[in-house]
This record gives structure tokens, C-alpha cells and sequence, in this order.
């Protein structure tokens, strides 16, 4: 039962994570422990489905409720103060860390780990800068632009660090999407769904001989990734002193939250 309610809770932020801007579901799927087993079942079904079955059902369930349900509490929140909700995130993200930072170091850490890890946090900061603040394109929400949102999607849960929300933001495609969840449009589900799931099926098999091959380079380009995606949506205009104090709160508990799974975790495995 404990396996159980937890492995609930990370589908309901791992679905959460997706929508969020700045944030991989992906990521929070590895800092979970849950990314190579659902690699492993997507690329060897024979042999991971009997492995890891039990954990199908309350991880779909909670990733179901955390993208779709959680999708219009997720725009309130946001229209509420999008910067107390972000916080909340970059707790959880940053709570992972010490977790992300070990498993990276795994098998080793070369020349060529250190350089992944630079070269993938200064390349995926300065692209979230430029198109966040720099270039403004933005188009007009269609059929295919919300089928190109899924394809995001399914890159950002195949490819942990991959932050989609923040292109479609970019794109000016994220408010429409989310919208669109949140009221269950047929359009937006029809459209970005199919796509997702037909991207992490193509891209599985490619990222999972990567890992095999490059494990700790792979991974290290991974912890990079999520520490500059995770300071590109770093706050920096507040409403209020109280919007800022309610931010640092909200960080902490997110934080709390991370740590305390991260402690489940050692009490299962043991």
C-alpha cells in the first residue's frame, strides 16, 4: 500500500510537471526512479511488463489526474500568481538534486560527464533566454499546432530536461493548450494526445541505446538540462512582499516534499 500511494503521488507530479512551465516530466520521472523501468517497458515489452506491472496502474491513474485534472487547478493557480506556483516547483526540482547527482555518478565521472553537464546547461539556458526574451513568435492555435504541442510533450517524457511548456510559451500555444485541457475540448485532446504517445514510442528505443552506451554522459547532460531550465523560470518580479514570503514557503514545502519521497524510496528498497 505504501508503494502504492507513493508511486500515485509521483504520477500525479510527474503529469503535473508536464504542464508546468520550465519543468520535465521527464526529469521528475528519473529523479523518481520510475524513467528506466517505463524505457524499459516501451523498448522490451516480453520482459519489463512482468517486471514492473504493479506499477502501471496507480502511476497512469496519477499521471491522468495530474495532467488532465490538474490542468485547469494549475491555470487557476497560475492566474492567482504565477510566481508562488512556480516556486513550488523549482522546491521539488531542487529537492531531487542531491538523488539526480548521484545516480549521474553511477559508473564513473569523466572529462567528458563534466563537459556534457556544462555544455547541456549553457546551451539549454541560453535557448530558453533567447525564446522567453528575446524572440516573440507566436501563431495561431489550430489542429496541428496542438499536434505539435503532444509531439513536445511526448519529447519532454522520452527525453528527461526537455522543458515543452516553455516553448509553447514561447510559441504563445500554452495558454490555449492548457485551457483546452482543463475543459476536456475534443480538438486539443484528439490533437495532442495521439501525438505525445506516438513520440515516445519512436524516440524510446534511440534514447534508451544512448544510455546503454553513454550512461554517465547521458546523464550528466540530464542534470545539466535541469539545473538551467530550472533557473531560466526563476521568478524575478513579485506583486507584493507577500506574494515573495508565500513563494519562499510554498519552495519549502516543495522541497519537504522531494525529501521525504526521496526517503520513501531508501524504506521500500530496504
Amino acid at each position: 500500500m505504501i508503494r502504492w500511494l507513493r508511486d500515485l503521488l509521483c504520477g500525479v507530479l510527474i503529469g503535473a510537471g508536464a504542464i508546468l512551465p520550465g519543468v520535465s516530466g521527464g526529469v521528475l520521472a528519473v529523479v523518481f526512479d520510475i524513467y528506466r523501468p517505463f524505457m524499459e517497458v516501451l523498448t522490451h515489452p516480453k520482459t519489463a511488463v512482468p517486471k514492473y506491472w504493479k506499477w502501471f496502474p496507480p502511476l497512469g491513474l496519477g499521471w491522468c489526474v495530474g495532467f488532465l485534472g490538474f490542468a485547469k487547478g494549475i491555470a487557476a493557480c497560475m492566474e492567482l500568481s504565477q510566481a508562488v506556483t512556480t516556486w513550488l516547483f523549482i522546491g521539488l526540482i531542487v529537492g531531487t538534486l542531491p538523488s539526480l547527482f548521484r545516480e549521474a555518478g553511477r559508473q564513473g565521472r569523466r572529462a567528458a560527464a563534466w563537459a556534457s553537464l556544462v555544455l547541456c546547461a549553457g546551451g539549454v539556458f541560453a535557448g530558453l533566454i533567447y525564446m522567453s526574451r528575446i524572440v516573440h513568435v507566436s501563431v495561431t492555435p489550430n489542429f496541428w499546432w496542438y499536434n505539435f504541442c503532444g509531439v513536445l510533450w511526448g519529447m519532454s517524457v522520452v527525453i528527461p530536461g526537455m522543458t515543452s511548456s516553455s516553448v509553447m510559451m514561447a510559441l504563445d500555444l500554452y495558454q490555449p493548450m492548457l485551457q483546452g485541457l482543463a475543459d476536456l475540448d475534443l480538438l486539443v485532446l484528439s490533437a495532442c494526445l495521439p501525438g505525445m504517445f506516438l513520440t515516445i514510442l519512436l524516440l524510446a528505443r534511440v534514447v534508451s541505446w544512448f544510455f546503454r552506451r553513454h550512461y554517465a554522459v547521458a546523464f550528466h547532460g540530464i542534470l545539466g538540462i535541469v539545473l538551467a531550465s530550472t533557473c531560466a523560470i526563476v521568478p524575478t518580479v513579485y506583486g507584493s512582499a507577500g506574494e515573495a514570503l508565500l513563494s519562499a514557503l510554498c519552495c519549502l514545502v516543495g522541497f519537504a516534499l522531494a525529501f521525504a519521497l526521496a526517503r520513501l524510496d531508501q524504506r521500500i528498497s530496504a
